[in-house]
């Protein structure tokens, strides 16, 4: 569905363009056609011949492009923005989920072990990479003033009071 949307909304911008660029061009070769001619060294002999059915002609393209132009730019634009703002909104339902998760993970980790987490443990139980479990327990450690306990092996324990 997203996708339909998305081409229809290329389309409206497409062809709302087409239609604004058709009125621009008609507007442009009558400011041309109107425009004198001189005949010859003497620009005193000026013949004034307009072509009225080819300058009805243009004002009508000119009108009908704007008619037809505007709204259906508007329209697109108009589905083009509603689109980018669903995507915001599903991207931040998605990273509430995620830190919805982590936060259930790591609580549930807290009561299991006492208070005690390691960064493989957590890792293994969220099932993020080490270094952003790592920078994700080193937030809460800041946030609720944790302890830190290096192993002989060098890893790293945190250590919450529950």
């Amino acid at each position: 569905m997203k996708t339909a949307e998305k081409l229809a909304a290329g389309w409206l911008l497409t062809l709302g363009f087409m239609f604004l660029t058709l009125s621009v061009s008609a507007v442009l070769e009558k400011h041309t056609m109107l425009k004198t001619i001189s005949i010859g060294d003497n620009e005193e002999l000026v013949q004034d011949y307009f072509n009225r059915d080819a300058l009805y002609l243009l004002d009508t393209t000119a009108r009908q492009g704007i008619i037809f132009g505007v709204p259906t730019m508007l329209l697109g634009a108009w589905l083009s923005l509603a689109l980018y703002r669903q995507g915001k909104y599903e991207e931040k339902a998605i990273q509430k989920q995620i830190s919805d998760r982590l936060q259930s993970t790591f609580y549930q980790m807290l009561k299991e072990n006492q208070g005690h987490i390691t960064v493989l443990g957590f890792a293994i139980h969220s099932q993020l990479p080490a270094a952003v479990a790592r920078e994700y327990l080193d937030e809460k450690a800041k946030e609720f003033n944790a302890n830190f306990q290096v192993t002989e092996e060098g890893a790293l324990s945190y250590h919450f009071d529950i």
